[in-house]
């Protein structure tokens, strides 16, 4: 482990969620230091008693639980409670396509843990969990809650696995250039990257407290696992070196649940190809590989009429896809994920529930016309529970600072 001042603490120990390319930007994230609102709680209980029907009666847990705000200023979900709210927070999300399983998430219950070293050894249980031999399960770790006198942990990263990004003298970037600068301010603050820096060099995980401010840890090899990218029929594919992480774990998201705010859970589902392929490796302020794979496909790359990067584009994806596939690692293409989309949908709409989407987000980036969820209109209204993300985690997540309790 290693301080933001670059100081060596200590060494950390290795004991025992959609790549959204930014965490949802809302400005209605609860920042602590605030009494629970009673109402965001009597709407919460409400929700899970009249969908739980085991719980009964509402009335004893209500009057419990505001006599509990009135004593403490919040509350403590139950871990039924904790684990409905979670996955109710994923079935409205509207920035995210594959909610359809968003019930069978598996939550793990880690509010006991607010230090940074703890919180870590957490995440990477997470990563070595959720990857489950490939067969990745959506799963979410909840940590320490905002509480009105003790701010909860902030994870700085986007995602637990996040590659560097390094300038270079000619002024292109080795690596991914979203994360240039978080990548530059964690070098000079102590972070030591590899001998030999490569394209995908792994950085390291902050986790803030208010007690000990920011700290960084390596993620340890078993923790992070990855696929080697390459095409069914291209030989050459395989020796660009492409490879991409298993499991996307969003982890600077605020959870909030009936009022209480969990600013560190990270959550995984699994990728959709387009994700990687038309994002993470497509877009050309990330690591801009369609033109590379239009000149090793010969193509005509002279003038846009001759649609060479729809080409590239289509075969960087179908590389992605077939990768994951013959490694055995769970992946969706878009084309499947959004007619299980409108699946989800349908039920939700059964169930008398509205279903919130972001047509922006869930019609995919590659194709998007040809997928059922391109030709409709969604309900955009955010619910609660959800995930939120705010301009301050946005900052700290690609720029390295300022620090939450600075």
């Amino acid at each position: 482990m290693t301080t933001l001042g670059g100081q060596v603490a200590g060494a950390t120990t290795t004991s025992g969620a959609t790549d959204a390319s930014g965490p949802v930007e809302q400005s209605t994230a609860r920042r602590g230091g605030a009494e629970t609102d009673r109402a965001a709680a009597a709407e919460f209980l409400e929700m899970f008693h009249a969908e739980n029907r085991r719980a009964g009666p509402v009335a004893r847990r209500m009057a419990s639980v505001m006599r509990e705000i009135d004593s403490t200023g919040t509350y403590w979900h139950t871990p039924e409670e904790l684990a409905f709210g979670a996955r109710v927070a994923w079935r409205n999300n509207a920035r995210c396509i594959g909610r359809l399983y968003w019930n069978s998430l598996q939550v793990r219950d880690l509010r006991g843990v607010s230090d940074a070293a703890g919180v870590a050894e957490h995440c990477f249980d997470h990563l070595r969990a959720a990857n489950s031999g490939g067969k990745i399960r959506p799963m979410i770790s909840v940590f320490a809650p905002e509480g009105p006198s003790l701010p909860a942990p902030r994870i700085w990263n986007e995602q637990l696995i996040r590659y560097a990004g390094y300038g270079q003298r000619n002024g292109r970037v080795l690596g991914d250039p979203r994360y240039h600068t978080f990548t530059s301010k964690l070098i000079r603050r102590g972070w030591r990257s590899p001998e030999r820096r490569g394209a995908f060099d792994v950085l390291p995980l902050v986790v803030e407290t208010v007690e000990e401010g920011p700290q960084m840890f390596d993620l340890p090899s078993d923790a992070v696992h990855e696929v080697p990218l390459e095409h069914p029929e291209f030989s050459w594919f395989a020796e660009l070196g492409m490879r991409w992480h298993a499991v996307p774990v969003i982890s600077n998201n605020r959870l909030e649940i009936g009022g209480v705010s969990y600013p560190a859970a990270p959550f995984n589902g699994w990728y959709m190809g387009t994700e990687i392929g038309a994002r993470n490796l497509g877009d050309s302020n990330r690591y801009d590989l369609v033109p590379t794979v239009a000149e090793r496909m010969g193509l005509d790359t002279s003038n846009e009429a001759t649609l060479w990067r729809d080409r590239a584009l289509v075969e960087i994806n179908r590389a992605v896809l077939h990768s994951f596939q013959v490694n055995g690692v769970t992946i969706s293409d878009h084309h499947t994920e959004s007619s299980r989309f409108l699946t989800h949908l349908g039920k939700e709409e059964r169930a008398g529930r509205r279903c919130p989407a972001d047509w922006s987000w869930i019609v995919p980036p590659m194709s998007g016309s040809q997928t059922p969820v391109f030709h409709r209109y969604y309900d955009t209204e955010d619910l609660v529970p959800n995930f939120f993300g705010d301009d301050d985690a946005t900052r700290r997540a690609l720029e390295g600072s300022p620090p939450a309790f600075g």
